[in-house]
This record gives structure tokens, C-alpha cells and sequence, in this order.
């Protein structure tokens, strides 16, 4: 199956355009979880979770194989995070599980719309895409905790992804990394 490049632009600008809802939507479900370790403020994984999106409205798009290396820098940062937000492997699965939930419900109108082949070829795509992530986001979760455990000889020490700066580095190159995918066809 699949979805004409005018469709899968289409899916990618809905996305794009109901990030901001699905953002407050996700954070609001998600509630304390999003707190409970003070060294990541609520913004910055609210920050994390607009990347998110933005990756994926790239992914059902034209620029989906140049969008996939990024896809999977994003949810692999966001199982580090996840570990440093003190989430249980469980949790980060959780979290992105609701993600697809989201993008279903909130794309559902407009597929429905689609041709039935156009709308089953995007959800498969996002579907396929998110299960990935989830792999990937669990990754960068144990590697982020081994990486803490081991790093002075077995004593836990404070990881690179807990000093909030560098949070905010890291976030910023993952963005820069997306708009320079976006900015390739251009």
C-alpha cells in the first residue's frame, strides 16, 4: 500500500498543525509523571514532546527516509531522559504508546476522509514508525542507566543528561538535525 506524496504532505502538515493540542494533551495525561524528577523541568519534556511530533509529521512524509536516522536520535535521547526523569522501562513504552493513541484519534477524521488505502497506508507507516521508537526510546533508557551505574567504577554518578544545559544542547542539535532534513529539498 501506498499514499500519494500531495496525501502523505497532507497527513504531515495535520500533525503539524495539532501539535501544540496533542502536546497539552499528552502532558496533561502524563500529569506528575512529568515532575517527578526535578533535574527536567516540565517544559523541556514538553519541548521533547514537540520534536516528537515534528519528526513524525516528517515521517509520513516525502522526506521519510531522510527523516528516519532522526526519528531514531529523538526517541533514543527520549528513553535517556526517561531514565532521568526516574521512568521504569514500562513507563517510557507507556509514554509512547499514548503517543500513538493521540495521533490516532486526532488524525482519525482526516483519514477517514482519505481514500481507504491512503489513510491504512499512513496509520501502518506511523504505526511501524512508533514501534521503532519504542525500541529505540528503551535503548538509550538501559543505556543511559548502565552508563550512570558504571561510570566510576560501579559508584552511580550524576549522567551527562541530567545537567539541564546540557538537556537543552542536546535538544537544540536534535532540531537543528530535523531542520536540516526539512531545509534538504528546499
Amino acid at each position: 500500500m501506498r499514499a500519494s506524496e500531495p496525501v502523505l504532505i497532507d497527513a504531515g502538515r495535520v500533525i503539524a498543525e495539532m501539535r501544540e493540542s496533542m502536546v497539552s494533551q499528552w502532558a496533561d495525561w502524563l500529569g506528575d509523571r512529568l515532575t517527578v524528577a526535578s533535574t527536567i523541568p516540565r517544559s523541556t519534556v514538553e519541548r521533547e514532546f514537540r520534536l516528537l511530533f515534528d519528526v513524525l509529521a516528517e515521517m509520513v512524509g516525502p522526506l521519510r527516509r531522510e527523516a528516519n536516522p532522526v526519528w531514531f536520535h529523538v526517541c533514543e535521547h527520549y528513553g535517556r531522559i526517561a531514565s532521568t526523569r526516574g521512568l521504569a522501562a514500562g513507563e517510557v513504552i507507556e509514554e509512547l504508546a499514548y503517543l500513538r493513541e493521540l495521533l490516532t484519534r486526532n488524525l482519525a477524521p482526516v483519514l477517514v476522509a482519505m481514500r481507504a488505502r491512503q489513510g491504512m497506508a499512513i496509520m501502518l507507516r506511523l504505526n511501524r514508525a512508533i514501534d521503532k521508537g519504542m525500541a529505540v526510546a528503551v535503548v538509550g533508557y538501559t543505556d543511559a542507566l548502565v552508563a550512570t551505574l558504571f561510570s566510576q567504577n560501579g559508584v552511580p554518578a550524576m549522567s551527562i543528561s541530567s545537567d539541564f544545559g546540557e538537556v537543552g544542547r542536546q535538544l537544540t542539535a536534535l532540531e537543528r538535525e530535523l531542520q536540516a532534513v526539512a531545509n534538504s529539498i528546499k
